[in-house]
């Protein structure tokens, strides 16, 4: 079942936090410096504010500068404001010749929702280190103070004030470092601020009957996409269930249709690949690694799979951005059920579980007679790139956590206003791409057979507003905290806002809406929603859908 972690009179040590004087205070405080975290943090430094900006790691940019090249749009012209400065920054670079150093730009072809038209003014696909050097750029060039490597103490490093409604006094890292501040900004991946301010969220999917929707919950009608083939034997000794199961299949699958749990969607890495010989780290069999884990890869083949595990995108400079594809690809199902609220400890254990699997999967598909002999010399002619993660030999720390804790706030959004049958009325960005889950949890059928559930796949709507009230939390909870990431939403709505270009916007329109409310001393929840928009306006963000005439 789901969970609602709601807030409570009891708050432990959270309260009880004490802020020396001498601790600056900062008009805005950012925790994440995610692609969200690093437009905040400009966008408030830009209207004259103090911000600092606080990275657990030592990059900046989440999975923008981790990996994620092939930008999941949904449509070009839904962006706008510090967004699509970012595209446009990385047209700029490649229009430089000293930008190509593994190819000409004449050679370089992208494609499919990415694909930059002729006379566009911004490009959708890029390296992983050029997304990392314009957000430190743009850190540099704002004079956004950074604070590397400082994880919140989520335990009891949340200072709140005394009555209800809670406000955020001040927040302290592990390390002992102290932040206070007037307005503070949830910009993680997992949501980790708003928990431990003790605001309301959830983790997995809701039942369908919660919202009134159909494609949220368990969903093994939905999940043709990313399906094994049919017949593959789940059990470690074929035809025998007393053997046991496989790896990593879930025995208490899959529940009733519709229902919810606490499961979340796959994770993986997005690895940047190369076929440049000079530049490329070939794949090597990884310590630890179990031949067990891939034994439903090699069957699934053998079963009649015969399509490219991969999505390998085309990145400038001979790269890639690669992602899941078919039934046992990069994606670790049912292997991040206790990422969302592990502490770091454990996260890290997860991380490090998730990366040994995709080391050795990308070993197996390059060396193991028994995968296809097109499939194995297609991915043996490929590898990490020696002049990107160095420090992790091409590996990349950022893990592509799809979906952890979601915040319960006033206002959910869901699958109505995702295909237009609810429209928010104080809108702070657009989402625009279709409702997308990858899978969930791997089964064993009434057949007997392997299945992946929860891929879902359904577009076929255009841009639409998200609501103000979603990045904000109930007004009896927090007055002074707002949520662009882990924001308000259903498990399958979020499936279609959770896209790096709408959390640039979400993250700029947050940083906003925190100065409006200092300048107007009002809660989060009481700001001046008309002067909101117009600012937001003139700084360039796309607010209504009004199709364009030749969209590209």
């Amino acid at each position: 079942m789901q969970r609602i972690l709601l807030a409570s009179l009891t708050c432990a040590g959270a309260i009880l936090l004490p802020a020396r004087a001498a601790d600056p205070v900062y008009d805005v405080v950012i925790y994440g410096g995610t692609s969200a975290g690093v437009a905040a943090a400009v966008q408030a430094q830009q209207m004259g504010r103090s911000v600092v900006l606080i990275e657990p790691t030592q990059r900046l940019g989440g999975l923008t500068s981790g990996g994620l090249g092939q930008t999941d749009i949904g449509n070009k012209a839904a962006i706008g404001g510090l967004a699509r400065r970012f595209y446009q920054d990385v047209r700029k670079h490649y229009q430089a010749p000293s930008a190509w150093k593994w190819q000409s730009a004449t050679e370089y072809r992208d494609g499919g929702q990415t694909r930059t038209a002729d006379g566009e003014d911004a490009m959708w696909t890029f390296e992983p280190g050029v997304a990392l050097r314009i957000y430190q750029a743009w850190v540099k060039q704002s004079q956004v103070e950074v604070a590397y490597g400082e994880r919140l103490d989520r335990e009891s490093g949340v200072s709140l004030t005394r009555s209800i409604p809670w406000r955020i006094l001040a927040i302290r890292m592990e390390s002992g470092r102290t932040f206070r501040g007037r307005m503070f900004l949830d910009a993680t991946y997992e949501g980790d601020l708003m928990a431990a301010a003790k605001v309301s969220y959830v983790v997995g999917r809701e039942a369908n009957t919660q919202y009134d929707e159909t494609l949220n919950g368990v969903q093994t009608r939905q999940a043709r996409y990313h399906q094994f083939a049919k017949s593959v034997d789940p059990y470690v000794i074929p035809g025998r269930p007393e053997s046991g199961l496989l790896p990593f299949l879930d025995p208490t699958g899959p529940g009733e249709e519709g229902t919810g749990d606490r499961r979340v969607q796959a994770y993986c890495f997005r690895m940047c690949l190369t076929d440049q010989p000079e530049n490329r780290i070939p794949f090597t069999k990884p310590a630890g690694y179990n031949p067990l884990w891939y034994e439903l890869l090699l069957r699934n083949f053998e079963a009649g799979e015969n399509g490219m595990p991969w999505i390998n995108s085309a990145m400038p400079n001979h790269k890639t951005d690669t992602n899941n594809r078919t039934g046992f690809s990069t994606d670790f199902i049912g292997q991040n059920y206790a990422y969302p609220e592990g502490s770091h400890v454990e996260r890290e254990r997860i991380v490090a579980q998730h990366r040994l699997y995709q080391q050795g999967l990308m070993w197996t598909l390059a060396n193991n007679p028994r995968v296809p002999d097109k499939i194995r010399n297609e991915v043996a002619r490929w590898g990490l790139c020696r002049d990107e993660f160095t420090a992790g030999h091409g590996w990349q720390d950022q893990l592509y956590v799809r979906e952890a804790r979601r915040m319960v706030a006033d206002t959910v959004m869901t699958q109505h206003h995702c295909q237009g049958r609810e429209v928010a009325d104080d809108p702070i960005g657009l989402a625009a791409y279709g409702m997308d889950s990858h899978n969930v949890q791997r089964y064993v059928d009434t057949e007997g057979h392997a299945r992946n559930e929860g891929d879902v796949e359904v577009g076929g709507f255009q841009p639409y507003p998200i609501s103000y009230r979603a990045m904000t939390p109930k007004a009896r909870e927090c007055t002074n905290l707002l949520v662009p990431v882990c924001l308000s939403a259903s498990h399958i709505a979020f499936g279609s806002i959770r896209m790096e270009p709408v959390f640039m916007v979400l993250g700029q329109s947050a940083a906003t809406a925190a100065v409006q409310a200092i300048e107007q001393d009002v809660p989060v929840q009481r700001i001046d929603y008309p002067r909101l928009r117009q600012r937001l306006e003139a700084d360039g963000q796309v607010l209504a859908w009004k199709k364009p005439a030749a969209a590209n």
